[in-house]
């Protein structure tokens, strides 16, 4: 296990900074996830991490040991990649055993760590088959057990789970978690996917335009994500803006959102609720609504707010009554206003 901090690291590719003045830490035995929208810097903050990338300028530190000059192989990182890259005319165990060959560990030693690590992911009986024999999801976890069987010190995972349909990526992401649990190995991966970041991080950072935006434990950063790109790229959530008065802020139909002192406020859809009726609410506002979105338990609501879009979830009972394209009344509770700074 290994504390990891990066300061002021700057990357350019020409005139696109892909990491601009980025500063972090990851703690020691911790799941961080990076977040962001294509281009924001993620890998390459985590290429940076493991050596691949080589910033202009700034520190990567391991344990409080400087390692921006170490090469790849001797800063102790375990990488899982995208694709997984595994060697196709080897076995699984020879997959595993890669990278204790190249570093000359002994056979009876190789063969104990091989089927600990094989032990670790549940593939302890697969060890003789090949690759193209395995479903995707034991694939993912040769993966998984070559980076770990070094015993390294930091484990990298590039979006390990994207290849993966929707339910098999579930159920890897719960073995993802559990294996990390069970080493308790400095853990930090790249996703597209905000669920997963949310489901497997203890911390998370968000990045845009190859900076730092927002970062700290999952449910601070959902429940206070500060500014308006965060709260509506982690989760969903409708921003309004208005004029900030006495009594709070003032929007454009003339609703006041009570309590509120900045000139925008976000609202997850999740704490809106629909009535046809006037809510007993302070927080409320008229629309029509626009659609009704059927999700199985769930559902979705369009509504149609000054030619703006409102979406409302919710349970799909709970929307079946309402009118088509009628007059509605969504509503939200004080507490739900997220006041944002940017």
């Amino acid at each position: 296990m290994a504390m990891v901090r990066v300061e002021h690291l700057v990357k350019t590719y020409g005139a696109a900074r892909a990491l601009d003045d980025v500063t972090l830490e990851f703690p020691d035995g911790g799941f961080f996830g990076l977040l962001g929208p294509s281009g924001s810097g993620k890998t390459t903050l985590l290429r940076a991490i493991a050596g691949f990338v080589l910033p202009e300028t700034g520190r990567v530190f391991i344990d409080d040991e400087p390692v921006e000059n170490v090469p790849v192989e001797k800063r102790g990182i375990g990488m899982v990649f995208q694709n997984y890259a595994l060697f196709p005319n080897m076995t699984v165990a020879e997959n595993v055993a890669f990278g204790l060959a190249v570093r000359k560990v002994t056979e009876a030693e190789k063969k104990r760590r091989v089927a600990e690590a094989l032990e670790l992911v549940q593939l302890a009986a697969f060890g003789a088959r090949k690759p193209h024999q395995l479903s995707g999801g034991q694939r993912q976890r040769v993966a998984m057990a070559r980076a770990i069987v070094t015993q390294p010190r930091v484990l990298l995972l590039d979006e390990p789970l994207s290849a993966l349909d929707k339910a098999l990526r579930v159920d890897m992401q719960i073995e993802l978690k559990r294996i990390q649990r069970e080493i308790g190995i400095t853990t930090i991966f790249v996703t597209h996917d905000q669920e997963e970041a949310l489901t497997l991080s203890d911390r998370i950072g968000i990045l845009k335009d190859g900076r730092l935006i927002r970062h700290g434990p999952p449910r601070e950063v959902y429940d206070d994500p500060q500014d308006s790109f965060t709260a509506t790229f982690l989760g969903d959530a409708r921003i309004f803006s208005g004029t900030v008065e006495a009594g709070g802020l003032r929007l454009a139909d003339g609703t006041l959102v009570p309590g509120v002192r900045t000139p925008t406020v976000a609202v997850r859809p999740e704490n809106l609720h629909l009535s046809v009726a006037e809510p007993d609410l302070p927080c409320r506002l008229q629309a029509r609504l626009g659609q009704k979105i059927f999700g199985g338990a769930l559902g979705t609501c369009l509504l149609d707010w000054r030619g703006e879009v409102i979406k409302v979830l919710g349970r799909d009972a709970d929307f079946r009554d309402l009118p088509e394209s009628g007059p509605v009344w969504v509503g939200w509770r004080p507490e739900h206003s997220i006041q944002m700074s940017g």
